[in-house]
């Protein structure tokens, strides 16, 4: 069944009263992306329901749901602590501590000593409040308070922005907190992205701002319609909160002996404090969430308590996870406990020295009284937490919690071969773990950025395993708000802290804006995650009104490369200027050492470049742009021409002669047809010797396996996942991974960690194999004219080294399910095709008498197909 006609319906009222637009009963309504015609007014609760027609004469209606719009926040002022605001003496030196303690030096566990405040403000509740609002943002970042008790269940707000171009405020519903009569409003600042050590310059602690700044405004309706606001201004209070140090990489400082001042604070019973003070605003415009929350998703309790050789006390919690430690603590008063966190053990001891700079721990000095602790302001990534001044380690003491962006678990891919389905829980791991609102490399070291090309290279995959649309959208929102500064062009990172801080450092120099572009910016296969991104997730959810939005990104991408090519590369339809990662930590650069492959840099970059003007090009003709799309396909059409010329000789051989260009050249079909076969075998060779092992870096990888598929090698393609050496996937399993590697090498067979320079244990890119897993190995192949999955292919590829392989994907359209088995004469291959969908089940290799639910079909040679509407499927299929 498909719909025939649908009907959406928006109120302001539950009970649907006042309906404020009405499509009315229609076709042509796409359940993917309906864009009502409605002006909503601001700081508005709307109600919808969506009711749907099918083509079998069904009908049904949804339950109704709500949205609320934002506000203009035009009422408060931006507060920061005076001038005077300076760190109260925490008294005695904290017991354990052999530095003089915490309390009473400069240095902190090490780390610098900064104040961080709490903001505060008593009102008055007049009456029954039918409802009550908070908008709120704060920098760095912050947590808020009613009464007492935090606000909403999420951490690390405002989020991690280009504080320069906008600043995000977050809406909570705060009905419930509050109570007739006195009431307290608390804030607790801390350092996070916008101040606080963040970047490869260990001392700069004040990327965007040196001051923390506070802006909110509560808005109250009581029960009789009447409305009052509190905002933010010289009014509130201020005073040191526990936090006596803290930043995201170095970890948290928190002494419990302020804790009875700070808890009489946020609960009215002290009022003393400082006066805030009015600010100007901070220079990023003010701007109503695009962020995901970012949730405590999961819970992880230890699987062991490690004695180490070295004698240390160290928490296994079986899984490299990001997040942090919560614990109970009843220590004397004074009592130093200290958490060191960190990904592997090397000797059986605790080892974090791969984290470079970044010293991830958390220091908590008792209060002398039994409480629940965890940190506030910063994240870690890791497995092992080592642990000292607990008097007694026991386990149920000890919860992991795991931090990430709230998105829905969509997948689940399960075979016969309990390695295969482990590296496939590493890939969701490694999501989880950098799926933090910005797709950052690796969460652990003194990095945690939002990468470009890791993001576009997992972006497919990650659509998978996830909901993922509107985390990328934040993403590519900031991308594009960095483009529009940079003329197109796309940084490394996004939010681009590389860019500022070069501003900071090359501040007052002529050339200070060039010296940012040229050393942050534009390299290939990062930069275009511009057009990769947004047409994966176009692909992935059918929503053409994201992809109109993004369309500036693709252009803007696109367009720079073009004048790239007619500024500095003789306008010859080629990318041979600048600086490229390229295929960034490929195995193929034998003799240098170096982390960049051996595959020419500008081979690569001019393949790229032909590949976002064809994804341009598609997405103009989706959104109708006639002029855009003859224009980019006509782009494409001579830069594959170019390519051809330049990289291909007169007889078919590549000139670049690795792994990395082959699979380029063949997944997007840059051969000419007459020498596709020449180059497939040639590819075949290049594996061959290598003992079947692949070289590529970031760019080769995720295309080397579905290439291999397509070209008839399904069989290497199966080996290259199968490998338990080194360098191949199951490599890191053998060894005891729980998430994906940066490097082929990262921990060495002896199980030495092979590099302390860059080495995270926690990158999730080379996950990007689980694509080919769900597309090829279990067959879910999308339709580029029926994106979202309304028309799809399911046509796997088995081997015998497998005898069942599944998967289940929850898609916009409803759940999806492909997998097979082998039987005694054949395979059993079992489909479930989703309401407003249609599919083709593609026979990959010949088979005879083939059943569908029992009855033969005429079917089953290479090529041929079965046609499937909604329903479940069983195909038997002799060989």
């Amino acid at each position: 069944q498909k719909t025939a006609r649908a009907r959406v319906e928006i109120a302001a009222d539950e009970a649907f009263t006042n309906i404020v637009c009405d499509s009315g009963e229609a076709e042509g309504i796409d359940a993917l992306c309906y864009c009502p015609d409605i002006k909503p007014e601001d700081g508005v609760r709307y109600y919808w329901r969506v009711s749907v027609w099918d083509d079998a004469g069904d009908h049904a209606r949804s339950d109704a749901a709500f949205f609320e719009t934002a506000v203009t926040m035009d009422h408060a002022s931006w507060i920061t602590v005076p001038g005077s605001f300076e760190t109260a003496d925490t008294g005695d030196a904290a017991e354990g501590d052999s530095r003089a303690g915490c309390g009473g030096t400069p240095e902190l566990c090490g780390m610098k000593r900064e104040t961080h405040p709490v903001f505060f403000k008593k009102i008055t509740v007049e009456k029954e409040i039918r409802r009550a609002r908070l908008y709120i943002s704060g920098l760095g970042l912050y947590e808020a308070y009613i009464n007492g008790v935090k606000t909403g269940e999420e951490y690390l707000t405002p989020y991690n922005n280009d504080y320069n171009l906008w600043i995000q405020y977050q809406t909570y519903d705060v009905t419930g907190q509050l109570g007739e009569g006195e009431n307290v409003i608390g804030v607790m600042l801390g350092n996070g992205w916008y101040k606080g050590r963040f970047g490869f310059v260990d001392q700069m602690d004040q990327l965007y701002g040196d001051r923390f700044l506070l802006i909110c405004e509560l808005h109250l309706t009581y029960a009789d319609g009447r409305t009052q606001i509190v905002c933010s201004d010289e009014s509130w209070r201020c005073a040191p909160s526990p936090a006596l140090s803290g930043s995201l990489y170095d970890g948290e400082v928190w002494d419990a002996r302020r804790e009875g001042d700070h808890a009489a604070y946020l609960t009215g019973g002290l009022s003393d404090g400082m006066p805030a003070v009015c600010c100007d605003a901070p220079r990023g415009r003010l701007t109503p969430r695009l962020s995901l929350p970012v949730k405590r998703m999961e819970t992880v309790k230890p699987a062991a308590l490690i004695r180490t050789p070295a004698g240390e006390d160290v928490l296994d919690f079986g899984q490299n996870m990001t997040g942090w430690v919560e614990f109970e603590c009843d220590e004397p008063e004074g009592k130093l406990i200290r958490f060191w966190f960190g990904e592997i053990l090397q000797d059986g001891n605790f080892y974090n020295e791969n984290l470079r700079t970044a010293r991830q721990e958390f220091c908590y000095i008792s209060g002398g009284k039994p409480a629940h602790v965890r940190p506030h302001f910063t994240f870690y990534g890791f497995r092992y937490v080592k642990v000292e001044g607990i008097t007694h380690m026991d386990l149920t003491h000890f919860t992991g919690c795991v931090l990430y962006s709230e998105m829905e678990q969509t997948r689940m891919i399960r075979t016969s071969n309990p390695m295969v389905n482990r590296l496939f829980l590493n890939a969701l791991w490694g999501q989880k773990g950098n799926f933090l609102d910005t797709p950052t490399d690796c969460p652990q070291r003194d990095e945690r950025m939002g990468w470009t090309g890791d993001a576009q290279v997992f972006s497919a995959t990650a659509s998978l395993n996830m909901e993922t649309p509107a985390f990328f959208r934040k993403y590519l929102y900031d991308m594009r708000l960095e483009q529009e500064t940079l003329s197109g062009g796309v940084p490394h990172v996004v939010p681009d802290v590389l860019g500022q801080i070069n501003r900071i450092l090359y501040a007052g120099e002529e050339a200070s804006d060039n010296i940012a572009v040229s050393s942050a910016c534009n390299s290939c296969a990062w930069g275009d995650a511009a057009t990769i991104i947004p047409w994966n997730i176009y692909q992935a959810y059918g929503d053409r009104t994201m992809l109109k939005e993004q369309y500036a990104n693709m252009k803007g991408w696109t367009d720079h490369i073009r004048a790239v090519d007619v500024e500095k590369c003789g306008g010859r339809y080629l990318w041979t200027d600048g600086f490229h990662f390229a295929d960034w930590l490929a195995l193929d650069n034998y003799h240098s050492g170096s982390s960049f492959g051996a595959t020419d840099p500008y081979y690569v970059a001019s393949v790229f470049y032909y590949y976002s003007a064809s994804l341009t090009a598609k997405a103009a003709r989706v959104l109708d742009q006639a002029a855009d799309a003859v224009y980019y396909e006509e782009l494409a059409g001579h830069i594959k021409e170019a390519i051809q010329t330049e990289y291909f000789t007169a007889t078919g051989r590549i000139a670049v002669p690795t792994q990395t260009a082959m699979v380029l050249a063949l997944y997007f079909d840059l051969a000419k047809e007459e020498f596709r076969e020449r180059l497939t075998q040639d590819l075949l060779q290049k594996l061959k010797d290598e003992e079947m092992h692949l070289t590529t870096g970031f760019v080769g990888t995720p295309f080397l396996c579905p290439a291999l598929s397509e070209c008839g090698l399904s069989e290497a393609a199966y080996t290259l996942l199968l490998n338990e050496d080194y360098p191949g996937w199951l490599y890191e399993i053998a060894m005891g991974a729980t998430t994906i590697w940066e490097r082929w090498n990262s921990v060495l067979a002896d199980g030495r960690i092979s590099d302390t320079g860059m080495n995270s244990l926690n990158h999730y890119s080379y996950g990007s194999i689980a694509e080919w897993m769900y597309r090829y190995m279990c067959g879910l192949k999308g339709c580029e004219d029926a994106p979202g999955y309304g028309h799809f292919q399911i046509k796997p590829y088995v081997d015998a080294r497998l005898t069942w392989a599944e998967m289940e994907y929850l898609s916009v359209r409803g759940q999806i399910r492909s997998g097979w088995k082998q039987t005694k004469t054949g395979y059993c291959f079992q489909v479930e095709v989703p309401f407003d969908a249609d599919a083709e089940f593609v026979f990959t290799a010949d088979y005879t008498n083939v059943r569908l639910n029992g009855a033969p079909v005429d079917a089953g040679g290479a090529g041929s197909r079965i046609r499937l509407k909604k329903g479940c499927y069983e195909i038997l299929a002799d060989v």
